[in-house]
């Protein structure tokens, strides 16, 4: 979301200089570049909300995108089955809000659904969406990058925010002069929120997700397959993805992670990380107000071969869940959690004001929707910069 918030900008403000930090060695290396790389449709959420509206909008965009410069775009179409007669009903939820929300989605019966994929298994009913796709997004983030330093964006990466000075920023590289300063930081987004007085009472969660891959050269499916989602959470279940190079993977996982940055087991740890990951995931554990107990303990066996591959032959039939036995490179969600209500922010987050702006939480599908609503948040930036308006809530 960096990137493309530093490419609004300067489009909106061609004479400014605009500078973009990154601490790794190259943009993209963690949530951006181990997202799932499907294009979503829009069709989850709730009807006329602005998710809906930026994810349909994103969708074509980066479709037209990935057309225009010939980058990896696989347009296989999701499938959404039902396990069970009380998952029917959710197929019908689902259903209307598509529709209310202007989104392409074809309700199909069981032999339908077997016709557009022959190995999913469903009860009755299906949902099909067309315009769900896959593309590279490594691929798509390296051309991005390209496209802001065409515009005229300065990159500088290796350069890690350290504090708010009077006049600008303390980097690892040394002070830098900012007349603005915009916060697109992911994981670390709260804790540069805060020097700037923002986002006390949010604090990020990281949750961990993990894929499986098919093992062989042939792919044993055509369309992507998922389940009817829990929608009380902002989790969409263990699924089938094809990605855009036409390879079948399963899962994400959303794990508790141990600390924000935990990808590998327990190398590198952050013990100051891991004991506020463990006090607020404790907290959240025992007062269970969101569920959040429940989904641990269902989350916590996904992390065996076994238990995921049966999780996901739920949704399948003919499928050898054998072969998916190679784990892809894992990625963690920066999950905002509001310490007054102590629940997960489901919803956009963003606070600011005239002198800096926070991105605190691009809830999923962010990859999606990444375009329009940057345009949309260099709206609020500029109506802080101009109007003097400043909002701690949103």
């Amino acid at each position: 979301m960096g990137v493309t918030l530093a490419l609004e900008l300067k489009r909106r403000y061609p004479d400014c200089s605009i500078t973009l930090l990154e601490k790794e060695e190259a943009f993209g290396l963690h949530a951006s570049g181990r997202n799932s790389g499907v294009l979503h449709a829009g069709f989850y959420y709730t009807a006329n909300s602005l998710k809906a509206r930026f994810t349909r909008e994103g969708n074509r965009q980066l479709t037209e995108y990935c057309k225009e410069r010939r980058l990896a775009l696989n347009q296989c179409g999701k499938i959404v089955v039902a396990k069970n007669e009380e998952e029917r009903h959710g197929i019908r939820t689902l259903l209307h809000r598509g529709q209310v929300n202007k989104v392409e989605v074809q309700h199909v019966t069981e032999a339908e659904a077997q016709e557009l994929e022959p190995h999913a298994r469903t009860v009755g009913e299906a949902l099909y969406s067309p315009t769900t796709s896959t593309i590279d997004p490594t691929e798509v983030m390296r051309e991005l990058v390209l496209d802001a330093q065409h515009a005229g964006v300065r990159l500088v990466t290796q350069t890690a925010y350290q504090g708010r000075t009077k006049d600008g920023i303390r980097t690892s590289s040394g002070i830098i002069q900012a007349g603005y300063v915009v916060n697109a930081a992911g994981l670390y987004a709260d804790r540069i929120a805060r020097n700037y007085g923002y986002a006390y009472d949010v604090r990020i969660l990281p949750f961990k997700g993990l894929y499986l891959y098919e093992n062989g050269e042939s792919c044993s499916l055509r369309r992507h397959i998922y389940p009817v989602p829990d929608l009380r959470n902002p989790f969409l279940g263990v699924h089938f993805t094809i990605t855009a190079k036409g390879k079948a993977k399963i899962g994400p996982t959303a794990i508790p992670a141990l600390w924000r940055e935990n990808y590998s087991g327990l190398k590198n740890p952050r013990w100051g990380e891991l004991a506020e990951v463990a006090r607020l995931g404790c907290g959240l554990f025992l007062n269970n107000r969101f569920g959040f107990r429940t989904l641990a303990l269902q989350e916590l066996p996904k992390y065996t071969r076994r238990h995921l591959a049966s999780l996901a032959g739920k949704l399948v039939e003919g499928v050898d869940m054998r072969k998916f036995k190679i784990w892809g490179k894992p990625g963690i969600r920066a999950q905002p959690v509001n310490l007054r209500t102590r629940k997960l922010e489901m919803d956009f987050l963003y606070q600011g004001d005239n002198h800096s702006f926070h991105l605190l939480n691009a809830v999923s599908p962010a990859l999606t929707y990444s375009l329009p609503f940057s345009a949309y948040l260099v709206d609020r930036i500029d109506r802080y910069l101009h109007h003097g308006q400043s909002e701690k809530n949103r």
